[in-house]
């Protein structure tokens, strides 16, 4: 059965001290933290790679901590090994980042990790049915804005994508990231949302701790 999962995008912490402001966070129950790798390809912006990844792992243990990384990449078979070994716990790459998804389901299932796939809004959400089908992946992630930018503003049209996934996959992880917050949290629970990433809506907020509670009793309600 699907559970509530809160995982705030480091991207909008504190990059000065961003293991302090990580383990910050996640003492406030955020169950993941979601760590966005952009390669300035993929997407027009560019963040960090595996050598952070793993500076990051060196301050927060496997134990501690879930990396949820967001693979925003052009050859997302390439950084399979290297994410692996930096300590990444999940992979979600990009199915419109490659013409052989299958394939790096499976590269990322034998390099240990669990297997993510995410969807831009413009990508019809079928295009990732046969791999769910087969059992190559753990989770779905629906994007509710443009990848390659915080602070958008969430697509509610997209949640058209999670109801139809939570209809045909009820145990089936989903995940939506993009412009999420306290008032707009009800609608992505509703549409079957279980995995939520806020990024903004958290850091800035003026009682993170409130703010994930909030995120996390609305999910829990739909569920």
């Amino acid at each position: 059965m699907v559970k509530s999962i809160i995982a705030p995008s480091i991207l909008s912490g504190d990059f000065a001290d961003l293991a302090v402001d990580c383990k910050r966070i996640l003492g406030y129950t955020a169950d993941w933290l979601h760590v966005d790798v952009m390669d300035g390809h993929f997407v027009p912006n560019l963040t960090f790679g595996p050598p952070v990844v793993q500076a990051l792992r060196n301050h927060i243990p496997k134990g501690d901590a879930f990396f949820d990384c967001h693979m925003m990449v052009s050859e997302p078979l390439t950084w399979v090994p290297d994410m692996a070994k930096a300590g990444a716990d999940q992979y979600t790459f990009h199915i419109e980042a490659t013409a052989e998804p299958a394939k790096v389901a499976a590269a990322i299932r034998d390099a240990g990790m669990r297997v993510g796939v995410a969807v831009k809004p413009k990508t019809d959400v079928s295009t990732i049915y046969e791999l769910v089908d087969q059992g190559a992946v753990d989770m779905v992630l629906i994007m509710t804005v443009e990848p390659g930018f915080g602070g958008q503003k969430f697509m509610v049209d997209m949640m058209a994508k999670v109801e139809t996934l939570r209809a045909k996959y009820p145990d089936l992880d989903i995940e939506v990231d993009g412009g999420l917050a306290p008032e707009n949290i009800d609608v992505a629970a509703a549409a079957g949302a279980n995995v939520i990433v806020a990024g903004t809506s958290v850091y800035k907020a003026q009682d993170p701790e409130v703010a994930i509670k909030t995120l996390r009793s609305s999910v829990d309600s739909h569920l």
